[in-house]
Order: C-alpha cells, then structure tokens, then sequence
C-alpha cells in the first residue's frame, strides 16, 4: 500500500475483497513498534459484528477505498483481538499465519547464542 497516506486518512473508508464485495468500514489504523509505518486496519464488518484484522501489504487504496486481495470469508474468520488495544508480536504473527503471508524471524547476531538468560555465559 501507499505509505505516504496519513493513517488518520484511512479511517471511516470502505473496504473491499478480492472480489469487489463489501467488508465494511475501516475503523482503527495499527503502526509497526519499530517503523510507525501503517501496517493493519481493523475493519467493522457489520452493525452488530466485530472488526476484522486485515494486513495494508498487500492491500491497495483504489478510488479512495481499501481493496484487500483476500476472500470475504477468510477476513471474517481472522483472529479476533478486539480494538482499541496494542497488538502483541504474538498477535501479529497469528494474523500473518492467517493471512498466509510470510514473516522473516528478526535477524540474530553473528556468534551470538539467542534464548539465553541475561547475564549468563556459557563456556
């Protein structure tokens, strides 16, 4: 998606799927911790439903509407994390793993042992 949109812009626009069908509108903008880059946009799906988690990459702002590349029914079924709230690392790989995009693990340290308990060292 564009990053040069301002978040803020994003919210109250309509969404759509792959197929051009309604998902509703987009409520919450979430930024990356490390980038503050706009990465997810929940999406109330409905009068009495819940909002959705979608990712912005891969989806494209058309017109001034959010077109995401994913079935209706697969956006629908996304992990559940209520809004208004930070999303956890833990969360954010869920809703990768849901979306079946890849997420590369963070990048480890040459000759360094990861996992380890603070100030220990092994010999």
């Amino acid at each position: 998606m564009q990053t040069d949109v301002d978040p803020r812009n994003l919210i109250g626009r309509k969404a759509f799927d792959r197929n051009g069908d309604k998902i509703g509108t987009i409520d919450e903008i979430y930024l990356d911790d490390a980038t503050g880059v706009p990465e997810w946009a929940a999406i109330r799906t409905g009068l009495f439903s819940r909002d959705a988690f979608v990712p912005l990459e891969p989806s494209e702002l058309i017109d001034g509407a959010l077109h995401v590349p994913f079935d209706r029914a697969l956006i629908k079924d996304a992990p559940d994390f209520g809004v208004g709230r930070h999303l956890s690392p833990e969360q954010e790989l869920q809703l990768y793993h849901h979306y079946g995009l890849d997420v590369a693990p963070p990048p480890s340290l040459p000759g360094r042992a990861l996992g380890g308990l603070a100030g220990t060292e092994e010999s």
